[in-house]
């Protein structure tokens, strides 16, 4: 998710997208939806309306599955065409919360393919190759296509080896230092974060033990004597890349099970 969110802020660096605050009023592909005319912001910071459809706050042990008449429904795999069309078109939004979301990512994902447009895979290219120049090949997925029509859902469930993951922090650690354009959106997101609530006395990842969210990132983690600034991100299996900004180091910890210690590993060492 937080990967969407710095392509994200490319593409408004790129001049894809005005600003943080633009309300997604021209993509008729959410058009009387509960997500027509939000704020891209309140999308970035997990606050879409959409806790009765999607997200943990329904509480049915998982953010990607969406409300149905028989079945839940993975938003990752059946794509945003098929969510839009059969679950959501009719729908208001709710009360702006914070409600953790997949389906919240994929809409801010294929709003920046919507305007990027014909530029997509150049400003994918842009951003990887160019911006952080990954050795390997990196790549988001893209879900199922039930409908006959030119669109093709992008999900944000990215995959890179376990280097170009440690160049990708490097190079986010250094545009919030040299305040680039990408490094001043990060900083943007930052200074507009959310308080969360989440369970600190069983956390296991960086996504649990945060205060605050901004901008598809985790911050202010519980238990530190004096705030600093650090992004968290929080992935498939217990990946977990931490970046201390304020120290300018990184923490990455590459995982293919969710069975280690984060708090004696990954905690005890952000915290001294």
């Amino acid at each position: 998710k937080s990967l969407v969110s710095y392509v994200t802020g490319h593409a408004i660096c790129e001049g894809y997208i005005d600003n943080i605050n633009v309300r997604l009023n021209d993509w008729p592909l959410i058009k009387d939806t509960l997500y027509e005319d939000s704020v891209l912001l309140d999308l970035l910071n997990m606050k879409g309306g959409d806790q009765k459809w999607v997200g943990e706050r329904r509480n049915v042990g998982s953010d990607n599955r969406i409300k149905g008449e028989k079945k839940e429904e993975n938003v990752n795999v059946i794509g945003l065409e098929r969510v839009m069309n059969k679950y959501l078109r009719g729908t208001e939004k709710s009360k702006l919360i914070y409600n953790y979301s997949a389906l919240t990512t994929n809409v801010i994902m294929n709003y920046v393919k919507h305007k990027a447009g014909a530029d997509w895979d150049k400003l994918l290219h842009k951003v990887f190759n160019e911006h952080v120049k990954v050795k390997n090949s990196v790549q988001f997925q893209r879900s199922k296509k039930y409908f006959k029509k030119d669109f093709v859902s992008a999900r944000y469930s990215f995959y890179a080896n376990r280097y170009d993951y440690l160049r990708i922090a490097k190079t986010m650690m250094e545009d919030w230092h040299n305040d680039t354009c990408a490094g001043k959106y990060l900083k943007t997101i930052y200074e507009n974060r959310v308080k969360k609530k989440d369970n600190t006395k069983e956390a296991d990842d960086v996504g649990l033990y945060t205060k605050s969210y901004g901008g598809q990132f985790h911050f202010d983690i519980f238990g530190l004597k004096k705030t600093r600034k650090i992004i968290g991100m929080s992935g498939f299996a217990g990946q977990q890349i931490l970046i201390d900004l304020d120290n300018k180091r990184i923490i990455v910890v590459n995982s293919l099970y969710k069975n280690y210690n984060w708090k004696k590993i990954v905690y005890s060492v952000i915290k001294n």
